[in-house]
């Protein structure tokens, strides 16, 4: 992760993620706690702006991996490279042991890329395949679930509400919950 490395130039309609780490100083994380609800508020005024999750350290690390997503690489771009970024980065700066580093993904790229890994990614292939394994017991199991529910709630017929409400719960788990367990599972097959 490197942040001075040019950003991919990658087609504008596509959504763009970017992973930040930043490893706290032991006697900053409260400050940096702080600092982390300014910039996420700082970062959603930016146009194109979708969401931030942080995954805060576990165990005896202070590594925070903060996931900011973009509608496009222009939007992502601007807010990377703005002047009110550099200025939080830099009242935090003395508290990152390494720096403030991140890297850009995009579409699939960002299930499929090991935490600190330098190795390739997958084969588009490895990819499709493991991406439809994940989706076709959930697009099975989902339904079952969801529809009874939204019957329940009175949207018996109404075909949209339906199928949005599957689709949205059968990429929620996608994203939150399958992919990183099992592209962790099959990573010795994935990668090699």
């Amino acid at each position: 992760m490197n942040p001075t490395a040019p950003m991919p130039q990658e087609a504008p309609q596509e959504i763009v993620t970017s992973i930040i780490v930043h490893d706290v100083a032991p006697d900053a994380v409260a400050q940096y706690e702080a600092w982390l609800a300014d910039i996420r508020a700082a970062s959603s005024k930016f146009p194109g702006y979708l969401s931030t999750d942080v995954i805060r350290p576990a165990g005896g690390s202070r590594e925070y991996a903060t996931i900011v997503r973009f509608a496009d690489f222009h939007s992502l771009s601007a807010w990377m490279e703005s002047d009110e970024r550099r200025r939080h980065i830099a009242d935090m700066g003395p508290a990152l042991r390494q720096g403030d580093r991140y890297e850009i993904k995009t579409g699939l790229d960002f299930w499929f890329t090991p935490k600190h890994a330098p190795v390739k990614v997958p084969t588009a292939w490895k990819q499709w395949l493991v991406t439809w394994s994940a989706i076709l017991p959930l697009s099975i199991v989902v339904p079952w679930g969801v529809l009874p529910l939204l019957g329940q709630l009175g949207f018996d017929h109404d075909a949209f509400v339906n199928k949005a409400a599957v689709t949205a719960a059968i990429v929620f788990l996608m994203v939150y919950v399958v992919m990183p367990r099992y592209t962790r599972l099959v990573a010795p097959w994935l990668f090699k």
